[in-house]
């Protein structure tokens, strides 16, 4: 359910379209209570959550391969390689050092849960202005859930998913370390993206997953309950847009 202090009227769901239609409704019928300080955090929340989804569907579409850290890459010519992961450039900025994986994903191995950051960033890069990205997400390092603690991901535990929440997709029996799980975006009408498994049902996703268990496995893989997303309450503050 949403809340928004000191406002009476919720917004009409006709104001919404597509995407922004169904995360819209799914906020306002979820069980879970959604509070928001004003009715411009609430439209930023549904645009970072349309973005998410966007960029999302963006790496699905792109060259980047999926690939565990020891046979990882990114572009030698924006990132070094540390023992810790992938460090920004002094000399780049953040913005054309997330768009440079969309612009050149050929350049570009990593495993899930990189990827989940990696759409985090893309997805705030498009909704705040260059300054604010560039001041704060400066030297970024990139591998698995590193990420500046500006770019504020809350983890909670449920079931009730929100179109842009990322999930994880546990595989108890796996057969390799990198296949224990897959991070996934929720995408909205039962579709998830999964880097390495692509766009699947939650159906999908399992069933790709059990594949990828070892010999006589006995466990399924399963969609566990717990969810992750952005702080709107924070980044809200930064956004580029006013929203009427």
């Amino acid at each position: 359910m949403i809340i928004i202090a000191n406002y009476e009227m919720k917004p009409d769901p006709s104001r919404f379209h597509g995407i922004q239609r169904d995360i819209f409704i799914a906020l306002e019928s979820s069980p879970e209570i959604f509070e928001y300080d004003s009715l411009q955090e609430l439209l930023f929340d549904i645009d970072l959550r349309e973005h998410i989804i966007l960029a999302a569907e963006d790496l699905s579409k792109s060259k980047a391969k999926f690939t565990p850290f020891s046979t990882s890459k990114f572009n030698p010519e924006i990132w070094t390689k540390t023992k810790y992961g992938y460090l920004l450039h002094p000399d780049i900025f953040a913005s054309d050092g997330i768009k440079d994986i969309f612009n050149n994903s050929q350049e570009y191995a990593f495993e899930c849960s990189t990827a989940i950051v990696i759409i985090f960033y893309k997805a705030v890069l498009d909704l705040i202005p260059l300054s604010f990205f560039n001041t704060l997400f400066q030297r970024l390092l990139l591998w698995d859930w590193n990420h500046d603690q500006d770019l504020s991901i809350v983890t909670k535990k449920g079931h009730d998913f929100i179109p842009g929440d990322v999930v994880y997709f546990y595989n108890p029996d796996y057969n390799h370390p990198v296949w224990m799980g897959e991070n996934a975006v929720y995408l909205g009408n039962g579709q998830y993206f999964g880097h390495g498994i692509g766009i699947k049902t939650e159906e999908g996703m399992i069933e790709d997953l059990n594949t990828l268990r070892r010999k006589n496995a006995t466990r399924s893989a399963h969609l566990i309950s717990q969810h992750s997303r952005l702080s709107t309450k924070y980044l809200s503050q930064f956004a580029k847009q006013i929203y009427q």
